[in-house]
């Protein structure tokens, strides 16, 4: 998706990751005001990156906390446009700032920033979901999540006053994603929610406990509020479908990818994609089960006892020890791993909502990261040649190697190259590129993981295709053929018509899988991502060996790319040709 610069070019070897330091410039300090900035504005970040003075506090998700953010966007482009750098590292910063800067104002203006409602990604999820990341090992942390608890009922009336915002900028969220939503925000209230295990968990301290139930108590009757507001309020002259066009879709797909890509290339690319997938499963369906098809060779899988866990305490064990066992055999062979990098628990989420995410260590690594797993209620068993990639993605050499590189190189970067920028192009670019990688390297030699490797691939295609079919309008393609699964051929895509494509092309559960699909619709240019980011870090790797020749060293490419941090993908570029 990117020109090959061809021009040779030599590289000197990295020093040890962690032991280069760099004098701070006007540039870094530019950059850290702006992440002290946004750390205020949204404490829930600061949280998530373990800066303190910000425990129990919540963004403003109404109109005034949109509104201070533009402006600080606004303010910070000014500066960033008037900078000089000083070395390499400043030109990076620079360029991936103003990159950032420009599509939040770009947003803004087209008023995509206002508050929505989603299955995945709006202040509902957020809102509780911060609690997962607080530390509770002393009274102090457990009164911090009292508190927080205590601030929630707040923060939830500020979303609907957000929400009001977005109906008058003829911005309302969706039929569909209404409906989810206010069932998740009944299922957090419930007798059985997060908040009910939060108060009722056996580690709190005795002295904490009575605050924990007021507070737990409050938020969830704000949940039931604002389910009732979504239900009553918004419901009644809400949006029947997601499908946002593709002037709006250019405009996501930019801000997820830092990259400014044309949506009829990425569809066109993605269905060529798809068809190759296809072949190859097919090809490896032979090696597990000759004359079998991909789904026959699949049920065999899934019957194979050697390859099933009965129970959530069963996946957490697996996990783990996949997860240590990559960690031990990667370490020092084909990644840099410094000892605080080594330590990452997998935990199964205290949700039940079908969500496998990973949230990083604290920047001085006193928090460990962590990869979770939320099953569904009603699922019982889990397919061990499923998941091994997952295990990979979310770890290593996935988001936790990603991430911690970034964060343990404190030497060189400033905070907010370090923890301040997230682009989903790049950092679930590099988690799905990282699923490929160990086939490369040959953990995944095993057909069965091979297969779920694929597997994985294939739903991160199907899954471009819809997405940028559905919200641009565009065509459903008829040399798919039989992969199309029921949806209609030649016709504009329809949500029905992703349900049939998703179904046919994509082995989950129908209740997993419906949560995939609503989140498609309701986070555009998000799940498409994945795919296209991991496509442009090939063509970065690609870039780089045409450059280096002979001298490209696939360690050293991996070590100086994740060095940077999680810039956009047009900055991931332009640093790495430098």
């Amino acid at each position: 998706m990117t020109h090959i610069d061809s021009t040779p070019q030599s590289r000197e070897p990295l020093a040890p990751l962690g032991t280069t330091h760099r004098s701070a410039t006007a540039v870094d300090t530019l950059a850290e005001t702006y992440f002290d900035h946004c750390m205020a504005l949204d404490p829930s970040a600061a949280t998530f990156n373990g800066i303190p003075g910000h425990e129990t506090d919540y963004p403003d998700y109404g109109p005034a906390g949109r509104a201070a953010a533009a402006e600080l966007a606004r303010t910070t482009l000014e500066l960033v446009e008037r900078a000089e750098p000083q070395d390499d590292v400043d030109r990076v910063t620079l360029h991936a700032l103003r990159d950032e800067l420009r599509l939040q104002l770009d947003r803004h203006e087209a008023n995509l920033d206002v508050s929505v409602v989603s299955n995945i990604a709006s202040p509902v999820q957020e809102i509780r979901q911060i609690l997962d990341a607080m530390p509770r090992d002393t009274e102090q942390e457990w009164k911090h999540i009292a508190g927080r608890m205590a601030n929630i009922p707040a923060a939830l009336e500020q979303y609907l006053e957000g929400l009001r915002e977005a109906v008058e900028l003829d911005r309302p969220p969706s039929a569909p994603q209404i409906v989810e939503a206010s069932q998740q925000a009944e299922q957090y209230a419930s007798d059985k929610g997060s908040f009910a295990v939060l108060t009722n968990d056996p580690t709190a301290p005795e002295g904490v406990r009575e605050e924990l139930r007021r507070a737990a108590d409050a938020a969830r009757e704000a949940y039931r509020a604002v389910a009732r507001a979504l239900r009553e309020e918004f419901a009644p002259g809400a949006r029947e479908s997601d499908a946002c066009g593709i002037d709006d879709y250019r405009l996501h797909l930019a801000s997820f990818l830092g990259a400014r890509l044309d949506p009829r290339e990425v569809y066109d690319w993605a269905v060529q994609q798809l068809l190759e997938l296809d072949a190859e499963q097919r090809r490896v369906a032979e090696q597990i089960q000759p004359g079998a098809s991909v789904p026959e060779a699949m049920a065999a899988l899934t019957a194979d006892p050697a390859r099933q866990l009965h129970s959530p305490e069963e996946l957490q064990a697996w996990m783990q020890r996949l997860s240590d066992a990559a960690l031990d055999t990667l370490a020092d062979t084909h990644f840099e791993i410094t000892e605080p990098m080594r330590e990452l628990e997998c935990r199964i989420a205290p949700t039940h909502d079908g969500v496998i995410y990973y949230t990083p260590p604290s920047g001085d690594f006193t928090r460990p990261g962590r990869m979770w797993w939320s099953v569904p209620e009603n699922v019982s068993q889990h397919a061990t040649w499923e998941e091994t990639t997952t295990v990979y993605h979310e770890g290593v050499p996935g988001h936790h190697l990603q991430i911690a590189t970034a964060l343990a190189n404190a030497g060189e970067l400033n905070r907010w190259r370090r923890m301040g920028i997230w682009v989903s192009g790049h950092g679930e670019g590099w988690a799905l590129y990282a699923e490929r990688l160990m086939a490369e390297l040959g953990f995944l030699d095993d057909p069965g993981d091979r297969m779920g490797m694929l597997d994985s691939q294939r739903l991160r295609t199907v899954r471009v295709i819809f997405d940028v079919g559905f919200h641009c309008g565009f065509e459903i393609p008829e040399v798919l053929g039989d992969l199309l699964g029921g949806a209609r051929a030649g016709e504009t895509w329809t949500s029905d018509d992703g349900w049939a494509f998703l179904r046919h092309n994509v082995v989950m559960a129908d209740s997993v899988l419906r949560f995939e699909w609503l989140r498609y619709m309701g986070w555009p240019g998000q799940a498409p991502s994945y795919r296209i980011g991991q496509q442009m870090w090939l063509d970065a790797r690609q870039q780089a060996m045409a450059r280096e020749g002979a001298d490209f060293d696939l360690r050293q490419f991996h070590a100086r790319a994740l060095r940077l941090g999680s810039v956009g993908l047009d900055t991931l570029s332009y640093a790495l040709a430098l």
